[in-house]
């Protein structure tokens, strides 16, 4: 969507943890600087219905700046592990090298 484009009502609206939608009118706003770099400000009543958590990730689109919620490392590594070996498709792509260690010095208690 080209800046400064209108953005359709569909789009605004949100369902809610309560089970109704609110429709939210676009809201501008300015970029101010802050420091060296630049910022905004966002509306309480856009930050209550995103219902974001403090720390977000951001990324940039033709236009646009998305902000959503931070995703933690790794997640869905456990359930994708779980897939993996579903399928037998867990085993070491490379065989295993002994060391000098592995042949002389390790032992098996």
């Amino acid at each position: 969507m080209p800046p400064g484009a209108a953005v359709p009502r569909a789009a605004l609206a949100m369902p809610t943890s309560r089970g109704y939608t609110v429709t939210t009118m676009g809201t501008k706003t300015r970029i101010v600087r802050i420091g060296n770099s630049r910022g905004i400000r966002i509306p309480k009543m856009l930050l209550d219905e995103a219902a974001l958590p403090d720390e977000v990730e951001l990324h940039a689109e033709p236009g646009r700046l998305v902000v959503q919620a931070a995703r933690r490392p790794r997640t869905g590594w456990a359930a994708a592990a779980k897939r993996m070996r579903a399928r037998a498709d867990d085993r070491l792509l490379d065989e295993s090298t002994p060391t000098q260690f592995d042949r002389e010095e390790w032992e098996w208690r």
